[in-house]
């Protein structure tokens, strides 16, 4: 009995230890993206078994799969630990977006194994707008494809700055160190073309054999570089202090849970809010004070970037989804045309003409698009002149919303200067897109008075009762 007691006791402490040596670690989110069949899946799954990731029914499991698939022999086809649609392993190829957890000594880790095939670079899109660095595969024996440099334009303008070029199955080409480097040396000419800092390195790789994985091995005796999983753990990810800038709170729903309670419920995407402090609620540039922050256990007197919370407000004001709370001394103006670069994601084409509901954060609205501005060459980088975007072409386009929208810089703000196009017949996402900016400074200021009723009319009246203090009317 006093033996069952100790090995108990053991065991929690193994369990609190583990617990505590996790509990400060950072997560470190990562995609693996480039062309059709240039080891994605296989390089996840490697990553997940040289790390003692994969338990043993797992790994019985995946022996009997692989025997069964039969694409690699009699050796382990480490793609089948992802690829887990039946679609995906009878055509041996990844469609949907397949994320995994692991973790290390150093660092926990969420990585996402993205599709190749054209058709489905929206998914990849989806992996792309929420991680810290991408893993980009190149084939060694066929070299750099359209697809690959769709996926690494489309990684730069999401926002990721750390990039690692691996360039695998380098044991089919004998590890050859010139066909290494003559993938390296083109696909920087490409690199150079974009006017972006990035942190672009390259590793050759056998995902199947593990080589340059986990650790390094000495069949390539010419690299002398880091891991995959030494530069993994030792990137440094850029940290934004959303706490300490500008207030956003975009409003999810009203919530009502009787009649003495209105709140407005939501999670702090920037900044951070407190009770007594005095806000601004855009668009109607009403000002109110707040009276209390609730969550599901508890009240806050302040709320932080990233939490949920409900707020509710001393004054009694028509808000609903889609508005959004700011700081009193924000100037915050509508902005009504704006220019989106836009990533298409269906087989009809994107036309000036259309009209589509757009949906950034928690707000809906209709967008008319007005131009499309340029397409861009994958290629060359060039921007050409074209009166359509059509799948998995990326350019840059004009668009007027209904009703006033609120939009920060992308790369200040993903959440906020972001939007998804929605068809308006079968409500499938046709588009994703980034804000870049509005039409015209002049423009967009005449815009703003004429959407201020109150300044409109009050000009009016100044101009006509008062023409001596020199107040002009605005037509």
């Amino acid at each position: 009995m006093k033996k069952e007691t100790d090995i108990n006791n053991k065991n929690d402490f193994s369990k609190k230890k583990w617990f505590f040596c996790n509990k400060d670690k950072d997560i470190f989110r990562f995609l693996t993206c480039g062309s059709v069949d240039d080891g994605k899946s296989t390089l996840i799954g490697r990553l997940l078994y040289d790390t003692n990731q994969v338990y043993d029914d797992q790994l019985e499991l995946l022996s009997k799969d692989s025997k069964k698939h039969g694409t690699q022999g009699n050796k382990l086809d480490f793609a089948l630990l992802v690829d887990g649609l039946q679609s995906e392993r009878e055509q041996g190829i990844t469609i949907d977006v397949a994320y995994r957890y692991f973790s290390t000594k150093k660092r926990k880790f969420i990585m996402a194994d993205t599709p190749g095939h054209k058709e489905y670079t929206c998914n990849m899109v989806t992996g792309a707008s929420k991680c810290d660095l991408s893993i980009i595969l190149v084939d060694a024996k066929k070299g750099l494809s359209e697809q690959t440099y769709r996926h690494f334009f489309i990684n730069s303008i999401f926002g990721i700055k750390y990039l690692i070029i691996a360039i695998n199955k380098m044991d089919l080409v004998n590890y050859e160190k010139n066909i290494f480097k003559k993938i390296k040396e083109e696909f920087s000419i490409f690199i150079k073309k974009l006017s972006i800092e990035l942190n672009v390195f390259f590793i050759p790789i056998s995902a199947l054999l593990g080589i340059n994985i986990v650790s390094n091995k000495f069949l390539i005796d010419w690299y002398k570089g880091p891991s995959l999983l030494d530069f993994l753990e030792t990137i440094k990810r850029t940290k934004i202090n959303n706490i300490e800038k500008n207030l956003r709170f975009p409003v999810q729903c009203v919530n009502r849970s009787n009649t003495n309670f209105r709140g407005y419920s939501g999670t702090i995407v920037e900044g951070s809010i407190s009770v007594g402090q005095k806000i601004k609620i855009f668009p109607s540039n009403i000002f109110a004070t707040v009276s209390k922050i609730v969550t599901y256990d508890d009240n806050l007197v302040q709320a932080n970037a990233g939490q949920s919370v409900t707020v509710l407000l001393k004054e009694n004001i028509d808000i609903s989804r889609g508005d959004l709370f700011v700081d009193s001394s924000s100037s915050i103006f509508s902005k009504k045309n704006i220019f989106v670069k836009l990533i298409s994601m269906s087989k009809d084409p994107i036309v000036a003409g259309k009209i589509y509901n757009v949906k950034t954060a928690t707000k809906k609205v209709r967008a008319f698009v007005k131009n499309i501005v340029y397409k861009i060459n994958i290629k060359s980088l060039k921007k050409n002149k074209s009166d359509q975007l059509i799948l998995n072409e990326i350019g840059l386009i004009e668009i007027m919303v209904e009703e006033p929208v609120f939009f920060d810089s992308f790369r200040k703000n993903k959440i906020m200067g972001s939007m998804i196009f929605i068809d308006l017949l079968n409500n499938n996402t046709v588009a994703a897109g980034i804000f870049e900016g509005l039409k015209k400074e002049k423009e967009n200021i005449k815009e703003n008075f004429l959407n201020n009723n109150f300044e409109l009319e009050l000009r009016s009246l100044i101009s006509k009762h008062f023409p001596h203090w020199g107040i002009k009317n605005i037509f």
